[in-house]
């Protein structure tokens, strides 16, 4: 969400409706689900390694060490290790280093759909079946695709519906008075 306001509150003045405080909190917010998904993956790896599964312990170790292990290093880098920074005030109202940081675990996202997805492809049951995945232009092109219609559609949503309630500018604008309805 914060890669998407941040942009959006800068280039449409709206530094008054949207202030630091709510960044602030948003911020919490992303912490928070950090931590959920830091849970997520350490309940992972212990269901793993206690299950004693030799499948299951043989996927979370060719995750880690496997040949798509940088994958899976950046994964817990972008969405564990750096969204801890997010404890620290001055990193939660700086920002730049939010919008960063928001690309920056979108980016972890991202490296997490893919190790779910090759890792568990590039290694099957048969060994017959195992190779390595290597995009081609047609990949990249889909991808490239992907993000153009969404913001396509992000554009379209922001010119044809308000962004902010008007119900809320009127609570916000103080020459405004909300009228009661008459019974």
């Amino acid at each position: 969400m914060l890669t998407l306001v941040i942009p959006i509150r800068s280039a449409y003045g709206l530094q008054d409706f949207i202030t630091t405080t709510h960044l602030e909190y948003m911020a919490k917010v992303m912490l928070a689900t950090g931590l959920m998904v830091t849970y997520g993956y350490f309940v992972e790896a212990f269901t793993a390694w206690y299950s004693a599964d030799t499948f299951e312990t043989y996927m979370m170790h060719n995750r880690m060490t496997g040949p798509y292990g940088w994958a899976y290093a950046l994964l817990i880098l972008c969405n564990v290790v750096l969204p801890q920074l997010l404890w620290a005030k001055p990193f939660r109202q700086n920002v730049l280093l939010l919008w960063v940081m928001s690309l920056v675990i979108n980016v972890g996202m991202w490296f997490e759909r893919f190790v779910i997805v090759v890792s568990s492809l590039s290694r099957d049951y048969l060994p017959s079946s195992w190779g390595m995945y290597t995009p081609t232009v047609w990949d990249w092109a889909m991808f490239a695709g992907t993000i153009g219609l969404f913001l396509f559609l992000l554009f379209l949503f922001i010119r044809f519906l308000p962004m902010i309630s008007i119900f809320e500018m009127q609570t916000l604008l103080p020459e405004a008075h909300v009228k009661e309805a008459k019974p």
